[in-house]
């Protein structure tokens, strides 16, 4: 079942979006709908593979006794 949804936008980001959309060959009804469903089965797969330098990083800290709230701590006394 399909269900309006009115969305308030820049003049000039709806005439881009039209045309973004007959380039297309969607509407820009279809192009929202694509994004929301990309939206959705990203959430539910969120698993990203992990780039060389962080998996080999990945567990470096597991033995250094450094918990998370430790770690927090220091991020916040060194950056705010």
């Amino acid at each position: 079942m399909n269900t309006k949804l009115t969305l308030r936008l820049e003049e000039n980001l709806i005439r881009a979006a039209k045309r973004h959309a007959g380039t297309l060959g969607k509407s820009v009804s279809q192009m929202v709908a694509d994004y929301f469903y990309l939206l959705d089965t990203h959430s539910m797969d969120n698993k990203q593979p992990l780039t060389p330098i962080v998996a080999s990083l990945r567990g470096s800290l597991k033995e250094s006794g450094v918990d998370e709230k430790t770690y927090k701590r220091y991020l916040e006394d060194k950056y705010l």
